[in-house]
């Protein structure tokens, strides 16, 4: 098994995961200015809120981010350091962790970010289409009625 390959993916999944967020705020804030009706869709929302909500979660226990560890486990598996890997490796992974950054600012923004998601959700909320009779009765045709007889019932 390829562990440094692996890692590779692991670390780009986690760029991707990290872009989704800070990249789907930016995108969530312009489109509501420009007032695109889409950037309100609720599974767009509802998935970008879980997604920093469960980073927030795991800076406020305490807990270290799975896909890290998993990145550096897969690392060591493969007999790398994580500056040993490919290039795409070492670029995805300089672009997440930052050695001369203050450790602890981390969790800080990842909180304060989670709060900006947050009040964007409350005070632009995503739009859930609402079922009215007419949408309900043209989404559905109707069943054709029942044949009516007009002659008399057979004798027995």
């Amino acid at each position: 098994m390829n562990y440094a390959f692996w890692a590779d993916v692991v670390v780009g999944f986690h760029v991707a995961y990290v872009g989704y967020v800070v990249v789907g705020q930016l995108i969530i804030l312009l489109g509501l200015a420009m007032r695109w009706g889409w950037v309100r869709n609720p599974w767009f929302r509802l998935t970008h809120l879980a997604a920093i909500a469960y980073v927030a979660y795991e800076d406020l226990r305490g807990i270290a981010c799975p896909l890290t560890i998993w990145e550096a486990r897969l690392r060591e598996w493969a007999g790398q350091d994580v500056q040993e890997g490919s290039f795409m490796g070492r670029l995805f992974h300089n672009i997440l962790f930052y050695d001369d950054a203050d450790q602890s600012l981390f969790p800080k923004l990842h909180v304060g970010f989670a709060v900006l998601v947050v009040l964007t959700f409350l005070l632009a909320p995503p739009r859930f289409r609402k079922k009215t009779a007419t949408a309900a009765a043209s989404a559905s045709p109707a069943l054709p009625a029942p044949p009516t007889s007009t002659t008399a019932p057979l004798p027995r």
